[in-house]
């Protein structure tokens, strides 16, 4: 199924004898006194308004966020993901939420586009422990294309000290974190800004990367799974992603656990083009099978929040 990882993925309550009571009470012998009995009645009363206060948690925290993977509504709600999984199934049979692979979403409503700003809100863990894993990817003498996004501008920066090594790019924070850098070239496509990103789309960006050969593009986009493969919310942005990847012999996909499983409007590559896939250890494994059924590589940076567990 491909390559070893490069670091490994970190891979109730007692109820009332329901049955000992009915038989009691057939028998002849005493029940329990009218104080059990009360209790008794109460918790098992109060089980389904439990339900309902998690449920209209876990709706809060998905109209908060629009797509929200089940292991972080889990941890949000302190609920194992089975019993999470059966309460997005309740809330989408009443239309409030849609579930997706590995998560679950506002209804109708495909994720959008994270502009600047709120990436920039966005706790940077994640992004940096991938691109740690991504930058080991990276040989001195490399000719490498990298695009927009939070993990791959990560990968930028961490990617500073090598020599010999020329990347492609149409992101304007990638070639501002690598221009003091005296061993790298930089080779911006030109094009039109787009401001939510800070990246250089268009014609001319998509001319610019013909007959251009890197050995790996470097690409972020906002949902990967079996499915559609790798997508974004923007038409353009789509098209100069797929521009890379045709310019590369491999394409490597960073992607954090909230865009595992997740889809958006306009798909980039398919899954079958996705040679690897660096994510952190918090993304659900069953998506993570099913790239590594089309050929993925899968790579898991373990957080140092997770190590020692």
């Amino acid at each position: 199924m491909g390559e070893p990882r490069l670091s490994p993925a970190l891979t109730p309550r007692s109820r009332p004898d329901t049955a000992t009571r009915i038989a009691a009470s057939a028998s002849g012998e005493a029940g329990p006194d009218p104080d059990q009995r009360e209790n008794y009645v109460s918790s098992h009363a109060d089980k389904p308004t439990f339900a309902a206060v998690r449920r209209d948690r876990i709706l809060e925290l998905v109209r908060s966020n629009g797509t929200m993977a089940l292991r972080d509504i889990a941890t949000h709600v302190r609920a194992s993901e089975v019993t999470v999984r059966r309460d997005i199934r309740a809330l989408e049979a009443e239309g409030l939420i849609d579930r997706r692979r590995g998560g679950a979403a506002i209804p109708g409503r495909l994720a959008r586009e994270a502009g600047m700003v709120a990436r920039a809100r966005r706790p940077a863990t994640e992004e940096l422990a991938i691109a740690q894993v991504a930058a080991s990817m990276v040989e001195d003498g490399d000719a490498v294309a990298i695009g927009p996004g939070a993990a791959t501008e990560a990968l930028a920066r961490e990617l500073g000290t090598r020599s010999d090594l020329t990347v492609v790019t149409n992101a304007l924070p990638v070639a501002s974190a690598l221009a003091a850098a005296p061993g790298i070239d930089v080779v911006m496509t030109g094009g039109t800004l787009r401001g939510s990103l800070m990246a250089l789309v268009g014609s001319a960006a998509d001319q610019a990367l013909t007959g251009i050969r890197v050995r790996r593009a470097f690409l972020a986009g906002e949902g990967i799974n079996g499915d559609r493969g790798l997508s974004t919310p923007n038409h353009a942005i789509a098209e100069v992603d797929r521009a890379m990847a045709d310019a590369a012999e491999e394409v490597v996909v960073l992607a954090d656990h909230t865009r595992v499983g997740a889809e958006t409007m306009v798909r980039t590559i398919p899954p079958d083009q996705v040679t690897h896939l660096v994510t952190d250890s918090h993304a659900d494994p069953e998506v993570l099978m099913e790239l590594e059924e089309h050929g993925t590589r899968v790579h898991v940076a373990v957080l140092d929040s997770d190590l020692g567990q």
